[in-house]
């Protein structure tokens, strides 16, 4: 059994994933041709946004939109402690402060409260200006919006919408990356929409912003004369073969391995749920499932369920083993683990459970019995 099985996906896929790849091939445009701009318009229609301007991977994405949103020296960015390191990471990059941000255990998103706790603490410590919040999509549940978005406006921030694990999922209806000043996801192969290497996108509704981004992903070029630079930007274009796969692979997400994949999710749930700790998806919210992880009591039982999934030829991750509060690169902050209990908490309880549309009844009971016993 696989953890993401990419190679069953192909399977299914392989005749028109093939045909569009040869299509590249054949017309040897492999930077930005048609197969990218048609990507684009189908995402931008899917999300609900005016544009989507693809780039070369998903740390990409937010390091445009936080250059689009001007992030620099002296700003905080707010962000989840829970989530892989780029949702931090790109900040520094540009210069600014990543502030990290407790979050819900029962989501494992971005607590709302914890987040507006975090405005306060760095407004009265007025080191640093607060600048924009990035929420994370975490595991294909958006974060919550209902409640983030008010904070951000009362204290005047931007909302950077981090969709790398959450693209297919909606709040009442409105879509993943659809939320926020600008939005951004991943096609790293794992991910709900995932190509063959890397990629990314960001999404906006701003006319000039959109070129902009163009621009910023092309080493800041000039929309007519690319030896023209008109600022410091980016190399990082999504290549046509990976949108040629995106292609096929948006029209089979689209069409049924959503809904395949919240089967799984409910069998999961309904097999668990007496002995663990099942994701728990908010009312109105539906989550394209990029991860289904459980809470287990307690590190030592993590680990014996780990050992026992691999003895039956089962894998098992953990998403993720430590806060981004702990992480070497953030040492210098001296950050304490008291503002961050509930990631804490999670880091040493969190298991994620092989998770993919083409999961059979049959390979759900193999894991589940398993756990079970």
């Amino acid at each position: 059994m696989r953890f993401r099985d990419l190679g069953l996906q192909y399977e299914k896929l392989n005749t028109k994933i093939d045909a569009s790849i040869k299509e590249v091939l054949e017309s040897s445009t492999f930077i930005l041709g048609k197969q990218v701009g048609e990507l684009e318009i189908k995402l931008a229609e899917y999300v609900g946004r005016k544009y989507c301007v693809t780039c070369a991977n998903g740390t990409d994405a937010l390091q445009l939109a936080l250059m689009i949103l001007g992030v620099g020296p002296g700003d905080a960015v707010f962000t989840s402690d829970f989530t892989y390191f780029a949702s931090a990471g790109t900040s520094s990059i540009l210069g600014a402060t990543p502030v990290f941000v407790d979050i819900d255990l029962d989501t494992f998103n971005i607590s709302p409260e914890a987040l507006e706790a975090a405005i306060k603490r760095t407004l009265e410590e007025g080191k640093l200006t607060p600048k924009a919040i990035i929420p994370v999509d975490l595991f294909g549940q958006p974060a919550d919006y209902n409640k983030i978005l008010p904070i951000a406006k009362k204290y005047g921030l931007k909302v950077l919408e981090d969709g790398a694990q959450g693209f297919g999922g909606n709040i009442e209806g409105k879509k993943a990356c659809s939320f926020g000043d600008l939005a951004t996801t991943s096609f790293f192969p794992a991910k709900p929409l995932g190509c063959y290497g890397d990629g990314g996108a960001v999404f906006t509704d701003d006319d000039e912003v959109a070129e902009r981004l163009k621009s910023l992903r092309a080493q800041g070029k000039s929309p007519t004369d690319k030896y023209d630079n008109r600022e410091i930007g980016m190399n990082s274009r999504l290549d046509t073969l990976q949108a040629a796969i995106l292609l096929p692979k948006l029209e089979a997400f689209i069409e049924y391995e959503l809904d395949a994949v919240n089967k799984v999710a409910a069998s999961y749930t309904e097999r668990l749920k007496d002995k663990y700790v099942t994701p728990k998806i908010l009312e109105g919210f539906y989550s394209s499932w990029a991860q289904y992880t459980i809470l287990v009591k307690n590190e030592e039982k993590r680990k014996i369920l780990m050992y026992k999934l691999k003895e039956n030829g089962i894998p098992s991750m953990i998403y993720y083993p430590r806060g981004l509060h702990s992480q070497k690169a953030y040492e210098w902050m001296k950050l304490s683990d008291k503002y961050y209990p509930n990631t804490s908490e999670a880091s040493k309880r969190v298991l994620s459970l092989p998770m993919h549309p083409y999961l059979t009844e049959e390979d759900i009971c193999s894991v589940t019995d398993v756990l079970l016993n």
